[in-house]
């Protein structure tokens, strides 16, 4: 009938059922066998065998519920290990589609896998169940394979019609064949083959489609029994299974969050999420939080309804992703083999990050990005990272993937193609270097990460030009830095900033943030005479009419506010009204406080409510971002846009730190007496890296970032992985994003720290910032590192720097290389203070102390 099988065909039998299957497969693996050819059996459906486990064939048993990542990882590197000329036989490749809830997904793998095969000359087999997939499937599959046959029962017989024979022909290639004995005869009779094929439903003809694909299938069913439940026509139990398959679908598939959905979305929930669903596949981690957080509130304190802004959001789905991976030629790059180090995997997500930025969308997706830019109309949008591992516990990704703002500006298509941007902006940070290097401490690199997308309306007014909102933070409910003995940490903290929450999770300029306590919001960590010195000074912002995310000085924004809010964002700066009355100048001045809406505005409450309710619905910890804008009513409207666990240690630690009995001036390295944060310890130090404050203070910009990378690569070294405690010690902010206020570190560089100090010794005027909810300190919260501050000069706090100074410096020794480097870079070990003495570290973040010293 085909002229013979060729080395690369991949043969696709459509069928009806596995019965129609079955028998082809038989004679073919029965023939491999006989050859002595290799012939490897790929096991992951629910139906029967096809080989029996005694014939002899190589079986791989696979979980296609695991996710797509690990099964076409697992099934390339078994392909590659068997090498050129082996046989395969796969189950139906329909379970596939059961199982991701995906036709589009179905299409990848066999986009992946075929050509593969192709290459390296095998011969294999496939199965698809017939009129049970949409066009997202069935071209793929058309299109890849060699050989594509629908194969029929009629009065028991088989009859099989090719639809694709590639490199061949033959005037009866292409009719209805009657498998006979040994034979397969064309069927001439037209009234057969009209009786055989007429009862076949045609998916590919609009009007006569009844078969649309498993989401879709799932779609319909669902919208069926919501229209019952309201008519009541369903009976008890209907709604349960289709309800975990929704669940499942498009919303999680982790055990924990199923839990906590079963508890606070029903049905008629889930159908809303898919309805504003782009593509197929899940949700995410971020998209998922965000909804149960609202879910959680309004569930336990119905008053959240009117306190919560409307959600609009869509949910870009996580196939999307994988399909614009495949169809760009992303995947092979982003791959990574069993035998793939890091290196490989770093060096080859450069090229794939290219790739990615320069792809094209499939067409269909375009059109709902279109159909979604037209509901949005020209209010700024942001599109926002929402990964399958994202915000779940034990792994945040805080700031590891990119979320962008759109100011939405300007003609439909410079609209369009802004958006399309930054789409391809946030795939591509999937493969930037700190995000790899996160996912591979963490063991995840084999992991199912796929990305989809949570696209929102910015929250927030425009203000002559300038859209933000009135105010926005993070908070948690568990407060890790205790600055003060009235403050109880159960009852959680904000980091709160007037503008964009850009300013509220980045380690910024020269800038400060206002830090509320939640039971005491008006103790602050600074004394009340250097609350000016410590206040926000300027505000992310969106300029609509340049079309960009900016920043402005507080001042020029409070001019264009009406003057109803500014008593609830700032006080009158009386010390710059003087100076200006001086100058024969009539000001207003004003500073960022927020006192009033501390003191007197429900802000406090509600925010106390929200994290209570949100930690006792999670069981855990919670760390959110919110926006809030005031209402022309004076109300507080706020916008919960995210919501995950908290991975701060909560223990009691600290309270059994020992302190040493007689501590002497000359004995002490440092001493602090706050900001102390992350677990308590007591222990040994074993390596000190201490970047010298006023050889650092000398470096250009550039030789700053050289330090920051030289850092970096000491605590990578393979004798730091054997080191129980390594202390970094340096002036200004570690992980500053600008090299004048410190030492700009990634985390990926310094995850292998216990502690990190951070000196108030870079230019007068800056101090240690303890940037509670930055992307920084959730990493170093996530990994249980100390941070702390040392103010040489204020009570409470030393550092003698020539305790570290008098010590050999072991740079060059460690790295040859770094020999330039010596004089702004010191290394020294914790055995080096003599032979019977030890560095030690003793740290309580409950009551702010921590002392480094030798003994």
């Amino acid at each position: 009938m085909l002229h013979g099988l060729r080395p690369g065909d991949n043969v696709v039998l459509q069928v009806g059922r596995m019965d129609e299957y079955s028998p082809l497969v038989e004679p073919f693996y029965r023939a491999n066998l006989a050859e002595g050819k290799k012939l490897i059996y790929f096991r992951f459906a629910r139906h029967r065998p096809l080989i029996p486990d005694d014939a002899g064939a190589e079986v791989h048993h696979l979980h296609p519920e695991a996710g797509f990542e690990r099964f076409i990882t697992e099934t390339l590197d078994i392909i590659e290990r068997a090498g050129p000329g082996a046989c395969y036989v796969f189950d139906c490749l329909s379970d596939l589609a059961v199982d991701w809830y995906s036709d589009r997904m179905l299409g990848n793998f066999f986009m992946l896998a075929c050509p593969y095969l192709y290459r390296l000359d095998t011969i294999a087999y496939f199965a698809l169940l017939r009129n049970n997939h949409s066009s997202l499937a069935i071209d793929a599959i058309r299109r890849t394979a060699q050989v594509v046959m629908t194969v029929y029962r009629n009065h028991r017989e088989l009859y099989v019609h090719p639809q694709k024979v590639d490199q061949r022909y033959s005037p009866t290639m292409y009719v209805l064949n009657h498998w006979k004995g040994e034979a397969f005869q064309p069927v001439t009779d037209s009234a057969v083959t009209a009786d055989i094929l007429s009862d076949t439903t045609q998916p590919w003809l609009e009007f006569a489609n009844r078969r649309p694909e498993v989401w879709t299938r799932t779609v319909m069913r669902a919208q069926e029994v919501c229209e019952q439940l309201t008519s009541q026509d369903a009976e008890p139990g209907d709604d349960e299974e289709l309800y975990l398959r929704l669940l499942r679908m498009a919303v999680s598939r982790d055990e924990r969050f199923i839990d906590l959905c079963r508890r606070y979305f029903s049905l008629r929930d889930l159908l809303a999420i898919v309805q504003r669903m782009i593509g197929t596949g899940l949700i995410g981690g971020k998209s998922l939080g965000m909804l149960l957080a609202r879910a959680m509130l309004c569930a336990k304190n119905p008053a959240w309804q009117a306190k919560l802004e409307v959600h609009d959001s869509f949910f870009v789905g996580s196939d999307v992703f994988y399909t614009y991976l495949v169809q760009n030629k992303c995947w092979w790059l982003r791959r990574r083999k069993a035998d793939s180090t890091m290196e490989e995997v770093l060096d080859n997500a450069g090229a794939a990050r290219e790739k990615i930025l320069a792809g094209a969308f499939p067409e269909d997706i375009r059109n709902q990005f279109m159909e979604m830019l037209n509901y949005f109309g020209q209010s700024p949008i942001i599109v926002r990272s929402s990964s399958l591992l994202e915000d779940n516990y034990g792994n945040s990704f805080s700031g590891k993937y990119d979320s962008v703002f759109c100011t939405n500006q300007g003609t439909p298509e410079e609209r369009f193609e802004e958006l399309l941007s930054a789409i391809r902006t946030v795939y591509a940070s999937t493969m930037n270097r700190e995000t790899l290097t996160y996912r591979s401490d963490r063991g995840l690199l084999d992991r199912d990460e796929q990305m989809a997308l949570l696209i929102q309306r910015v929250s927030g007014n425009a203000h002559e030009g300038l859209f933000f909102p009135h105010m926005a933070g993070t908070a948690f409910s568990f407060n890790p830095y205790v600055w003060n003995r009235d403050i109880d940490p159960e009852t959680g903290i904000v980091r709160l900033v007037a503008g964009l929450g850009t300013r509220a999770v980045d380690r910024t300029e020269d800038d400060y943030t206002r830090l509320v306590a939640l039971n005491a919001p008006m103790k602050q960590p600074f004394d009340d005479e250097d609350a000016r010195r410590f206040s926000q000074r300027r505000m992310d912002v969106l300029d609509l009419e340049n079309n960009q995310l900016d920043s402005f000085p507080v001042e020029d924004i409070m001019r264009r506010l009406p003057e109803r809010l500014l008593p609830h964002l700032a006080v009158r700066d009386s010390r710059v009204e003087e100076f200006a009355r001086q100058r024969g100048e009539m000001r207003t001045a004003w500073r960022l406080s927020f006192d009033r809406t501390l003191s007197e505005d429900t802000f406090v409450k509600d925010l106390r409510d929200m994290l209570h309710i949100l930690h006792e619905a999670y069981r855990y910890p919670v760390d959110v971002e919110f926006t809030a804008n005031i209402t022309g009513d004076r109300k507080l409207l706020y916008n919960l846009v995210q919501c995950r666990p908290f991975q701060v240690q909560v223990s009691a630690q600290g309270h059994l730190v020992q302190w040493p009995e007689s501590l002497t001036a000359e004995d002490t390295l440092l001493e602090s007496s706050g900001p102390v944060i992350g677990p308590g310890l007591a222990g040994e130090i074993d390596r000190i890296l201490y970047v010298v404050p006023e050889a650092y203070s000398k470096l250009s910009t550039q030789d700053r970032y050289g330090v920051a990378r030289l850092i970096g690569r000491i605590t990578h070294l393979e004798t730091e992985e054997r080191r129980k405690t390594l202390m970094l010690i340096g002036p200004g902010r570690w992980g500053t994003r600008s090299p004048s206020l410190g030492v700009p570190v990634t985390f990926a560089e310094i995850n292998r720290t216990s502690v990190l100090c951070e000196l108030a010794m870079m230019h007068e005027g800056l101090v240690p910032d303890v940037s509670l909810g930055t992307h920084f300190f959730n990493d170093m919260v996530e990994a249980g590192l100390i941070c702390l501050a040392v103010f040489p000069g204020r009570e409470g706090n030393s550092f003698s720097p020539e305790f570290l100074k008098s010590s050999p410096n072991r740079l060059v020794e460690v790295l040859p290389d770094a020999l330039r480097w010596q004089e702004v870079l010191r290394v020294v070990d914790g055995d080096q203070f003599g032979k019977h003495q030890r560095l030690y570290f003793r740290a309580d973040p409950m009551k702010q102390r921590a002392v480094c010293y030798k003994a």
